[in-house]
């Protein structure tokens, strides 16, 4: 039985001609802005048309407004933001990657219920937070995205999202935390969509169905579509969807983060036991061999110079221009023995030197001093 038009996810392989056609179109338009067809392929042009439903005219309108935001927060450089105040940041508000559900998408976690927002913008401020959610929204399209591909053997575009709200209460009720929600969900949302696959917002009080209807007025239908909120028993739903050993031990899982930084390791095929972090600030460039070889061969040029210098000034104060008249030797003024009956000093230096030995030494000399001004 065929599949109808309808059926079509828009997805890499299961386009109808329509969505082939839309893609085809907007392909041109973007060869023609420039834009490298290796950063923005296909899966990447299929997203902003899944979210503008295949809309030529707003997929553009959407994806030029796209490229202007890139531009004017200098996305192509967001890997070198340092974000040093993250360790504050995670025990203010804690979040991050925790390992895969059962379709390979990596789960994302915010514990929203211990958020400290006046405690947060004391070590941070919105500017910073901006781009530090850039920068991982960059990380997860250029180096999450991808290990969970290789890892599942298919195509990984999308992640699973829980937020646990366990001990919000009414400190969830205020104008600040709206604007904070608000805040991500624009980014992701304007920038970066298609990018959430499903989203459960798990240990909702009561009161919380009056905050999530002012939430979804920011967010677009096909975004509302995929948020389910549940109560405290959400445990035996979440397991549809992740495997036990995968779900955090806060959650009902067996994965261990209870009490550890594990949340905060971002564990996953990306980062398997934790030692990989994914933030710049977590893991700072190395020098390469190269350029540690040039480095190294640069000190060496460096100090070379130095002696040489050093070397230039000792022989000037010698004064080593013009020949030296050679002083009389005194055979009284050292202890002497008697080697193969030649008189020899006690003393390292020979002071018993012929005539012809003591003029081509002198020319050595000179010769070098010249050489030495020469260089």
């Amino acid at each position: 039985m065929s599949k109808k038009d309808k059926d079509y996810t828009g997805f890499p392989g299961d386009c109808n001609q329509t969505q082939l056609k839309a893609l085809s179109d907007f392909r041109n338009i973007v060869n023609q802005m420039g834009l490298s067809e290796k950063i923005y392929d296909d899966p990447y042009l299929l997203r902003f048309l899944r979210a503008r439903k295949f809309d030529l005219g707003k997929t553009q309108q959407m994806f030029n407004d796209f490229i202007k935001w890139r531009k004017e927060n200098d996305v192509d450089n967001i890997m070198t933001y340092m974000f040093d105040e993250l360790p504050q940041v995670r025990t203010h508000y804690p979040h991050g990657y925790h390992k895969t559900d059962k379709m390979g998408r990596p789960i994302y976690i915010e514990r929203i219920g211990m958020l400290q927002l006046n405690k947060l913008f004391e070590v941070t401020t919105e500017q910073r937070l901006i781009k530090y959610y850039i920068q991982s929204y960059e990380l997860l399209l250029k180096r999450i995205f991808p290990a969970c591909s290789q890892a599942k053997g298919t195509k990984i575009e999308q992640s699973f999202t829980i937020l646990d709200l366990k001990g919000g209460s009414m400190k969830m009720v205020s104008k600040q935390v709206y604007n904070f929600i608000q805040l991500a969900s624009n980014i992701g949302q304007n920038n970066y969509p298609e990018i959430l696959g499903k989203m459960y917002i798990v240990n909702a009080p009561m009161m919380f169905t009056g905050i999530w209807a002012m939430i979804k007025i920011w967010l677009d239908e096909k975004t509302k579509n995929k948020i389910t909120i549940l109560g405290s028993s959400y445990k035996e739903e979440l397991l549809k969807h992740i495997d036990i050993d995968n779900l955090p031990d806060f959650l009902g899982g067996n994965s261990k983060c209870e009490n550890t930084d594990a949340l905060s390791l971002n564990i996953g095929p990306w980062n398997p036991d934790g030692t990989k972090p994914l933030f710049p600030v977590e893991n700072p460039p190395q020098i390469g061999d190269e350029l540690q070889q040039q480095i190294e061969q640069t000190q060496e040029d460096e100090d070379q110079q130095q002696q040489l210098d050093q070397l230039k000034n000792a022989l000037a104060d010698m004064k080593l221009s013009a020949p030296v008249e050679k002083a009389p030797h005194n055979p009284n003024k050292y202890e002497v023995t008697t080697q193969n009956n030649h008189i020899v000093s006690d003393t390292p230096l020979n002071t018993e030197v012929g005539e012809e030995d003591n003029q081509f030494s002198q020319q050595q000399q000179q010769q070098l001093y010249q050489q030495l001004q020469q260089e």
